[in-house]
C-alpha cells in the first residue's frame, strides 16, 4: 500500500522580520555589554598618548591631575596629604583594589611618581590612564 503525499515545498519570498529581530537583539547585546563607559569627572586637557591600545576598564576611584597641580579624588578636590588619607580609608573600605590616575602631560612626573607610591602603600593597584596614539595627529598643547 502506498501513500500519496501531499506536500509541495513552498516557493516564495523569505520572510525578513525574524532576521531583523535578532539583528535588533543583537545590536542591543553588544551595546549593553561594551567595555567603554564614559568617566564622569573632571576633563583633563591632554592626556599622554601611547602606542599600545588600553585595555583596562573603568571600573576603580580615579586621581586627577591637572595641569595647574590641582589634584582630585573621585571628583572632590583634595591636597597630597588629604589624598593619602583619602587613599587609606577607601583601601579599607573598598572590595576593588585598583586605582585610575588621570593626569596631564604637562604634570611633573615626580608628582605622579608620589601619587603612585602613595596608592601602592594603601593597597591599590595602579593603572596609568592614556588616549591612543592616533598616527598622523600631534597631542593638544
Amino acid at each position: 500500500m502506498t501513500f500519496k503525499t501531499h506536500c509541495e515545498i513552498a516557493k516564495g519570498r523569505i520572510d525578513p522580520v525574524p532576521m531583523v529581530n535578532v539583528v535588533f537583539l543583537l545590536l542591543i547585546f553588544l551595546l549593553l555589554n561594551s567595555p567603554y563607559v564614559l568617566q564622569p569627572g573632571i576633563g583633563v586637557v591632554a592626556l599622554p598618548a601611547v602606542n599600545v591600545a588600553p585595555n583596562a576598564t573603568f571600573q576603580g576611584m580615579v586621581v586627577t591631575v591637572t595641569r595647574d597641580n590641582l589634584l582630585f579624588f573621585n571628583n572632590q578636590v583634595t591636597t597630597l596629604e588629604g589624598l593619602q588619607r583619602s587613599l587609606r580609608g577607601a583601601a579599607r573600605r573598598s572590595h576593588n583594589q585598583s586605582l585610575i590616575i588621570k593626569a596631564d602631560q604637562q604634570v611633573a612626573s615626580g608628582t605622579v611618581m608620589q601619587i603612585m607610591s602613595m596608592a601602592i602603600e594603601a593597597g591599590f593597584s595602579v593603572n596609568l590612564a592614556a588616549r591612543p596614539e592616533i598616527s598622523g595627529q600631534s597631542a593638544p598643547r
